[in-house]
């Protein structure tokens, strides 16, 4: 008798346990329902948590309908994306696609207007840290703006890298997708065109006067292998001033400007001819330059653009099959040792800064290159 007392006592307790535990877990459920219907009412989105390319955490909106970007490269990515329509605000120098001319600004890069950048409402910013200050990240985020930065790419993988991470941000993974195969489809057709012949050597200028070059571990040194060239240039600087007198020791094949009308690069071109020092070079006697886009000083899609046609340039035997590119975007070319495409000299000089914390970033006058 104990034991069925005992036994029904137990029975009882463990009944009305449960029944509490069912009570607390509906009331639980019942705040949680509560708080998501009054943050629905009060207008605020749902949210994620995300880790952007230089491990910051951040959280963002599930559903992005305003961006704002501080970065030429960022701004052509979404574009790219299709995502155009919900860019509300860029900088002064985002000038690719024509829409993002029409875009409202927000200033450089360097130095954007943060007030206009609240105005605008955005839901996500998008920056770099290759030309934007790390303290216009941290005041953002003071502002209470979520900020999305993108890491220096190195190489062209590292920029379709991003796209495929930005096209996750936005929502747009189909699109990135499709996008990032094409690219990487097209870079593999140039690899295998390109496989065993002899790379050019080249010069590629950035400026002329101090003579500014590119480095080894920079995305358009890159560019330049995967079109099979390969810089005369050997050092870990990005932007390394170069001395003419060891220009003309080392004597490149090929100049490579990248520009974007033909007038001013061929007026250029015709002054080094008489200059000392380029005059000893045998690639301006020769004629051998080529002028690419000014996409390919872009870490964006269309670098790809500017690889393919400078691959043509520097060894169009292997494209003998094949038609060259058509013509887009401005992105010109001349053929080995002929006359310059229509493209426009760049006249930006890259100087590399350094802010208070140690923040790499770049002078304001190259931040359209970028």
């Amino acid at each position: 008798m104990k034991g069925f007392l005992e036994t029904g006592t137990w029975k009882f307790r463990h009944a009305k346990f449960c029944g509490m535990t069912t009570v607390l877990f509906l009331i639980l459920c019942d705040g949680a329902i509560a708080r998501q219907t009054n943050a629905a009412r009060a207008g605020i989105p749902p949210s994620r948590e995300l880790t952007d390319e230089v491990g910051r955490k951040i959280q963002i909106p599930r559903n992005i309908n305003r961006v704002v970007s501080l970065a030429p490269n960022l701004t052509e990515i979404v574009f790219a994306l299709g995502d155009g329509n919900h860019l509300a605000g860029d900088t002064d120098f985002c000038d690719y696609p024509p829409e993002a001319a029409q875009k409202p600004h927000v200033g450089g890069p360097v130095n954007p207007n943060l007030e206009e950048i609240v105005a605008l409402k955005p839901e996500l910013v998008l920056a770099t840290k290759s030309i934007n200050r790390r303290e216009t990240v941290n005041a953002l985020g003071r502002i209470g703006l979520p900020v999305y930065v993108t890491e220096d790419p190195h190489s062209i993988e590292g920029m379709i890298a991003s796209v495929k991470h930005l096209g996750s941000v936005l929502g747009a993974e189909t699109s990135a997708a499709t996008l990032t195969e094409d690219l990487r489809g097209r870079l593999a057709d140039l690899d295998h065109r390109l496989a065993g012949v002899a790379q050019r050597r080249v010069l590629f200028v950035v400026w002329t006067e101090p003579l500014i070059s590119v480095g080894r571990d920079t995305f358009i040194a890159d560019a330049l292998r995967r079109a099979g060239g390969r810089s005369v240039v050997e050092t870990k600087a990005e932007w390394p001033h170069v001395s003419m007198e060891e220009i003309v020791r080392l004597q490149p094949e090929v100049l490579v400007f990248a520009s974007a009308h033909a007038v001013d690069t061929q007026r250029d071109i015709d002054a080094l001819r008489t200059r000392p020092g380029w005059r000893n070079l045998e690639a301006i006697q020769r004629g051998n330059v080529v002028v690419v886009s000014d996409a390919i000083n872009r870490p964006a899609p269309r670098m790809v653009d500017a690889i393919e046609r400078l691959a043509h340039a520097l060894h169009p035997d292997a494209f003998t099959a094949r038609a060259a590119p058509p013509e887009d975007s401005g992105t010109g070319f001349s053929l080995w040792g002929l006359v310059l495409a229509d493209a426009k000299s760049h006249r930006l000089k890259p100087v590399p800064l350094t802010s208070a914390d140690s923040n790499p970033i770049v002078e304001e006058a190259c931040a359209c290159d970028r």
